[in-house]
């Protein structure tokens, strides 16, 4: 079994420290999705498994020939190769074997009766069959396909961020290494790219590590979910809705244990005032138990809690945005053909489709960045804009990050007409009052994204328009920007992928097509895929050279059940208990593994029990999923 084992990890930056003593496992057929609030050491810890950067102290572990495969967010690609040289230039065991090969094969054919050479040769003829790497190139083009990508003599200069992105994906992929670790991986892809993602990743022999804002992607994907926050790594099984669940629990018995804490600390704050008399053994012991309790009860406040943000903005009138007959063609491209929309006060617009299609175009052309060719854009009078774009304005790098907000104002007013400090706003996005005075060249890129947003946010607009969003936002801050959206009296007009964010924050759907085409929707954006699906899995009824068949009665079919039979009903009733105790059954093994990390042959033994844990866990939820389509609610 391949296992990798880390000992008191501990890193930082500066003087923030990203994770001290941290400890894990990560064994075959893990999915972990590792999640926290940007800035908190996600892309720093994928950079230290992946030998990126060094730890500053602790250990990692492996087997002989442990291999690990790493998508960044930034691709590093040789911008003068072509796509497929690009791929096959990369420095990972199986591309290194065959340029060897490829080497072996020239001197052999040039000079067959040379020794060395045959030599060489057949060695290369090993490592080709030892690495499975034969059909390397087929299985590049396969991925390079699913993922839109099939110019393959293009230069990696001419591409997009996204298709650079999707090219060091395929790259990634097809070494298959024991420890697979994706940074973002759904950003710029397509939702049939996502699909196939998915489902490519559910039947990856090896291990994966995982960060990403998509929570459906966490969902179908993930069997663990990994949170580094304030320092530490807390594990918790199952995927994403599991860990909500869980994070619940354990908030509310913290805020418990919390409040029981507050009350000793003032009855032993009470008996330190009348002063002990004497020093004796049991008086100090109180005394060194009250300071422990001070530093606890007195500690700063750590919680990434999502907090209500609700800000006042300008009244809006009925009139916001209307097209008549709008065209706008970029190049060979139709971006608007004859393009004619109402977008009304208080409207949810979510504008989604194909990369390349013209969606951030339409937002440039509402913001005035972008003029049309024909047809007209009429904005209402007291629309007021304020606009997230992909790429941010250009930060002041040595500003801090409240004077940079505050060239914005000494606060805001929310929407009972109260005052809102710039303090108080950066705590409801989740910047501790410990980093107000921080350098903005200290933060992240995801935090300065944030700091971004809020600025934007800051300046009251009406009508937001959202540039992918979720791009480069953790999960914490898009809760947090959706309950503000929800309490948002104005426009809201998004651009995105992200199924979860859309299902969240649109109401109404444009969605590009390309060259023009543009379809509409109206509902949850998970309604519109189901519908597509279940559109292109039906035959087409036009088809005159399909042979004609009699129906077949059908007795019995999953369509024409309306409710559980009795025992079904007995079965629903205990079902997810039964899926509860699975579930506890494979935490108790996990951490069984982690106290046993030395003892291979022990390792072997709990995996395979975690693994036949898994099948009836999947057993279970499928079943439940059956069972819950004839629940009354």
């Amino acid at each position: 079994m391949q296992t990798l084992k880390a000992e008191d990890l501990t890193e930082t930056y500066g003087t923030k420290v990203l994770f001290q003593k941290i400890n894990f496992l990560i064994n075959e057929q893990d999915r972990i999705g590792l999640i926290g609030t940007n800035g908190t050491g996600k892309t720093s810890l994928l950079n230290v498994l992946a030998k990126v950067s060094p730890q500053d102290s602790g250990q990692i572990e492996t087997p002989k020939n442990y291999t690990v495969g790493y998508l960044r967010q930034t691709p590093a690609l040789d911008a003068n190769l072509t796509i497929l040289d690009a791929i096959f230039a990369g420095s990972q065991r199986v591309f290194k074997t065959i340029r060897f090969y490829e080497r072996a094969l020239a001197n052999y054919s040039q000079a067959p009766e040379n020794e060395e050479n045959q030599r060489q040769f057949e060695i290369a003829e090993q490592q080709m069959n030892q690495e499975d790497a034969w059909t390397a190139e087929s299985d590049v083009k396969t991925i390079l396909t699913q993922l839109h990508i099939t110019n393959l003599n293009q230069k990696i200069g001419t591409l997009s961020g996204g298709q650079q992105k999707r090219v060091d994906l395929a790259q990634t992929l097809i070494q298959a290494p024991d420890l697979l670790m994706l940074d973002e991986p759904t950003n710029h892809l397509d939702f049939d790219s996502i699909a196939w993602l998915e489902q490519y990743l559910t039947s990856y022999k090896g291990a994966l590590l995982i960060v990403t804002h998509d929570r459906y992607f966490l969902d179908r994907v993930a069997n663990q979910i990994w949170e580094l926050s304030f320092g530490k790594l807390r594990q918790y099984p199952g995927n994403y809705q599991a860990y909500v669940t869980k994070k619940a629990t354990q908030d509310e018995q913290e805020a418990v244990q919390s409040q029981k804490e507050k009350r000793l600390y003032k009855q032993e704050l009470a008996w330190m005032k009348r002063g002990p008399q004497g020093r004796g053994t049991k008086q100090q012991a109180r005394i060194n138990r009250f300071e422990t309790l001070s530093d606890s009860v007195n500690a700063p406040a750590q919680s990434t809690d999502n907090i209500a943000v609700q800000l006042g903005q300008q009244r809006l009138g009925k009139k916001v945005i209307e097209f008549k007959h709008a065209s706008l063609n970029l190049g060979s491209h139709i971006i608007l053909k004859d393009f004619s929309e109402l977008i009304q006060a208080d409207e949810r617009v979510g504008i989604t489709g194909n990369n390349g299609t013209g969606k951030s175009t339409l937002l440039n052309v509402i913001a005035k960045l972008q003029p049309l060719d024909s047809g007209i854009i009429d904005i209402g009078e007291t629309v007021k804009l304020g606009y997230y774009t992909q790429k941010i304005e250009p930060i002041p790098e040595d500003k801090r990050i409240i004077s940079y907000l505050s060239e914005v104002g000494s606060g805001v007013l929310n929407t009972n007409g109260e005052h809102i400090s710039v303090t108080n706003l950066l705590e409801q996005f989740l910047f501790p009052r410990s980093m107000h005075g921080t350098l903005i060249r200290k933060l992240s890129g995801g935090e300065k994204r944030r700091l971004y947003l809020l600025k934007i946010l800051m300046q009251q607009p009406n009508v937001l328009l959202l540039d992918e969003p979720t791009n480069d936002l953790d999960i914490g801050t898009l809760t947090v920007l959706e309950d503000y959206l929800a309490h948002f009296n104005g426009t809201v007009i998004t651009v995105s992928h992200d199924r979860y964010f859309l299902n969240k924050v649109a109401e109404h759907l444009l969605i590009f097509e390309g060259q023009g085409k543009i379809n509409r929707f109206t509902g949850l954006f998970t309604d519109y895929l189901h519908q597509q699906n279940q559109t292109a899995a039906q035959p087409d009824s036009h088809d005159k050279n399909e042979p004609k068949t009699t129906p077949k009665k059908v007795t019995t079919t999953a369509h024409q059940k309306e409710k559980l039979t009795y025992a079904e009903q007995l079965e629903w009733q205990h079902i997810e208990s039964d899926i509860d105790k699975l579930e506890n059954k494979k935490a108790d093994l996990q951490k069984q593994m982690n106290d046993n990390s030395e003892n291979y042959g022990k390792l072997a033994d709990l995996q395979k029990n975690i693994d036949n844990l898994d099948s009836e866990i999947d057993e279970k939820m499928t079943r439940w999923e059956y069972l819950s389509q004839y629940v009354d609610d």
